[in-house]
């Protein structure tokens, strides 16, 4: 493997095919493309000004490295990538990425980041101001994860996600066969229109969350005095743990709560309006 230390380039396309490359400690200042096409690349402690540094490359690894304000859109269109400790200060991140590895990673403007990517795996990430976070991706397995930002995880499918702290408006609509466990997850309108959304030891927070799900499970969860009017026109199974402050109109399945601040069940219900609600002070529904 070839090993280019030290250097500085700029301007367009400077690295553009090459082959079996490490970098280490090297400046891409501003331009475009500067290792577009390429393969078996390695970029330990470098830094990317410039922007689409790393478009169409197969098999990479970054390490230590620094994406500033400029260096947007930098990884697109490519396989097998690896980030270890890296800062990125540019948004949109991360297109149509299959096999896909962060690890230790912050990312304090993640606006319109992971979309149409596949077969994700993320440890020990922080993303701020994160709209639009994950559109379209799928495979995901996420352990260690705080997040600020709305709208993410729209559309993804086969997710699973551990020990996270999410706050996110319209969080997981349209998913399918998301499992999220050990978390808070803090934002209104949470997992509407979800399929097969499953929550193990979760804190809900946020106005009427988890509406028009189907197949929703949620195990020793709790929920925010501001997660009112939650389960509209939801099928689900669910075992909660702390009082809830409102229930709505929930389709079909059961519930298990120890306290109900209101339960609105009227001529809105569909059918087949048979939800099952066992509240532990004995009343039944």
């Amino acid at each position: 493997m070839k090993t280019i230390s030290d250097a500085v380039y700029g301007g367009e396309r400077p690295l553009f095919g090459e082959r079996d490359l490490e970098l280490e400690n090297v400046k891409i200042e501003p331009g475009e493309s500067a290792l577009k096409c390429c393969r078996n690349i390695v970029a330990r402690n470098c830094e990317f000004q410039g922007k689409y540094p790393f478009w169409h490359v197969d098999t990479y690894l970054i390490e230590g490295c620094k994406f500033t304000e400029g260096a947007r859109a930098a990884l697109w269109y490519g396989r097998n990538c690896t980030m270890k400790n890296c800062t990125v200060d540019a948004p949109k991140m991360f297109r149509e990425i299959d096999g896909l590895t962060i690890e230790h990673a912050d990312f304090p403007d993640a606006e319109e980041t992971m979309w149409h990517c596949r077969n994700v795996r993320l440890r020990d990430v922080k993303v701020s101001s994160a709209d639009y976070l994950f559109m379209h991706s799928e495979n995901i397995d996420i352990d260690r994860y705080e997040q600020h930002g709305n709208y993410s995880f729209q559309y993804c499918k086969n997710v699973v996600i551990d020990h996270a702290e999410i706050h996110s408006k319209d969080a997981f609509w349209m998913t399918e066969n998301v499992t999220v466990r050990n978390s808070t997850l803090s934002g209104e309108y949470l997992g509407w229109h979800s399929k097969g959304l499953h929550l193990v030891n979760c804190h809900i927070a946020g106005t009427q969350p988890l509406c028009y799900c189907h197949g929703l499970v949620l195990e020793n969860c709790t929920f925010d005095a501001d997660a009112d009017l939650a389960f509209e026109d939801s099928d689900l199974e669910a075992v909660i743990t702390s009082p809830m402050t409102s229930i709505k109109n929930p389709r079909t399945g059961s519930i298990k709560v120890p306290a109900v601040g209101e339960l609105i069940i009227d001529e809105h219900q569909l059918e087949p309006a048979d939800c099952k609600i066992e509240i532990a002070a004995g009343e039944a529904k």
